[in-house]
């Protein structure tokens, strides 16, 4: 189902003094192995791949673009809680767009199951006629383990059997950078407003050189980050209010 395209992974995954194998995929024999899964933080460069999706085939980084992205899995199609993931991401598709953001969903089947799984989640989301986003063939679960996205017990069938935690999100920024990460047991199902509020915090920081608050949302004040002077952030920021020499709030 995939071919595997891993090349612009291991450039940004290496480290000196650090063995980073590339995972070894042959058709018909999965060999995933801790030791050889490349280690994902904040600030990783997002691993490339090449996959069918509903949309036919992508190239991840070729798909990105000069887009932010959200990735998201699912352990299965016709699940209850990943059903109304789904149909919540697709019915915001418009706010994402907003923002210069992508979604992009994942579940480990085939296209074709996916295809009719779309007709459910259309069936079953309020205000949703079309779903608009690719998902992901990921049958093999070699995305689920190049994203590490499963728990301990679940690592131990991805070569085969039953893994019910293929369910992370990652916010992906142009640069292909791996900014946000979230991962969920199979029992709570996400929080699609939390998503678009990180965005927005994320891109608020990288545009404004400022940092967000507590459970901040658009609108709110914003602080500003130490490493600026109280001079400095007077003539970028105008006026601002000091709490403590280390916490200044100010409005953008």
């Amino acid at each position: 189902m995939f071919t595997r395209n891993l090349l612009r992974t291991t450039q940004s995954l290496t480290r000196v003094n650090t063995r980073v194998a590339t995972p070894v995929f042959a058709r018909g024999i999965r060999t995933f192995k801790q030791e050889d899964q490349p280690r994902l933080r904040i600030g990783s460069v997002a691993p490339n791949f090449t996959a069918e999706t509903t949309e036919g085939k992508i190239d991840f980084h070729d798909w990105i673009g000069d887009s932010w992205t959200v990735l998201f899995s699912h352990p299965a199609d016709f699940t209850p809680v990943c059903t109304t993931e789904l149909g919540a991401f697709a019915a915001l598709k418009k706010e994402f767009a907003e923002r210069n953001v992508k979604l992009i969903g994942l579940s480990a089947e085939g296209v074709d199951s996916h295809k009719a799984w779309i007709k459910d989640i259309e069936d079953v989301t309020p205000d949703l006629k079309d779903f608009t986003f690719p998902i992901i063939a990921d049958v093999d679960r070699e995305v689920s383990f190049l994203y590490d996205m499963v728990d301990e017990e679940g690592f131990k069938n991805l070569n085969g059997g039953i893994v019910q935690t293929i369910r992370s999100v990652y916010i992906i920024d142009p640069a292909k950078k791996i900014r946000i990460t979230f991962t969920y047991p199979p029992s709570t199902g996400r929080n699609s407003a939390e998503v678009l509020r990180v965005i927005d915090a994320l891109q608020l920081a990288d545009g404004k050189g400022v940092v967000t608050p507590i459970d901040w949302t658009p609108g709110k004040d914003v602080i500003i980050p130490p490493t600026v002077k109280n001079e400095d952030a007077k003539k970028k920021f105008g006026d601002f209010k000091e709490v403590k020499p280390y916490l200044r709030y100010t409005k953008v």
